[in-house]
């Protein structure tokens, strides 16, 4: 045997064995993705604490900017990646609110914040298209990789603005699997529910999106013999 027709029969062996770890890895990839379930499973929480590219604690607290004193919403807070970090920040005088639909999550959550101290974290189980608050009681809310998996994100949405301050900011951040709402979708999505989308952050597979709501219309002083009139919504 020539040391060209080794060479090649070498060169064959190693192009199979790529093509065998591609097909593997290709393979992983489209089973993750057609069983992704939502909401994501508690026996599969581990997940939830890997950091994902983009969507990092330093970039969320750019755009969220929680401060000490507010009172902050968090939707679906898995097992408080999220959670842990922005609640220290708000002080002894804030609050965060955490809600999801598994209560599984939300002991894990209050248990990781007992551990570490954290006494400002206020658990409740509900669906996030009835939100059991107030009108504008929050001076903040924000869903790491959880409207996506909101069977109707459009109420959610509805919700949200309605238990934000006028004055409050919504962030959403959407990483890309088969549940992602593309930023396009967001922003027809957010005009519905009276919230308009300020700016977006990083890649259309990797973003955060702030949002925040639209002034309720203002009356025009009605002149003698003219209609009711109205101004056009404003930005708040």
């Amino acid at each position: 045997m020539t040391d060209r027709s080794l060479a090649a029969r070498v060169w064959s062996k190693k192009g199979a064995r790529r093509a065998m770890i591609g097909a593997g890895a290709a393979g992983t990839v489209a089973a993750w993705w057609f069983t992704d379930s939502a909401p994501y499973p508690y026996s599969q929480r581990w997940l939830l604490d890997l950091p994902l590219p983009f969507l990092t604690l330093n970039r969320l607290d750019e755009v969220l900017q929680a401060r000490p004193g507010e009172r902050i919403l968090e939707i679906g807070p898995g097992t408080g990646l999220q959670s842990l970090h922005v609640a220290p920040q708000l002080g002894s005088g804030g609050q965060l609110d955490i809600v999801d639909i598994q209560q599984e999550m939300l002991d894990h959550v209050t248990r990781r914040a007992t551990e570490q101290g954290i006494g400002n974290i206020a658990a409740t189980h509900a669906d996030a298209h009835q939100l059991p608050f107030e009108d504008g009681s929050f001076d903040a809310a924000y869903l790491v990789t959880a409207l996506g998996e909101i069977p109707e994100p459009a109420v959610t949405l509805a919700e949200l603005r309605r238990v934000l301050k006028p004055t409050g900011r919504l962030v959403v951040g959407e990483f890309f699997d088969r549940h992602q709402i593309r930023a396009s979708s967001l922003v027809g999505l957010a005009e519905g529910a009276g919230l308009r989308v300020t700016r977006l952050y990083g890649p259309p597979f990797a973003y955060y999106a702030v949002l925040r709501p639209f002034a309720v219309p203002v009356a025009l002083p009605k002149q003698a013999g003219e209609p009711d009139a109205e101004l056009s919504p404003v930005e708040a």
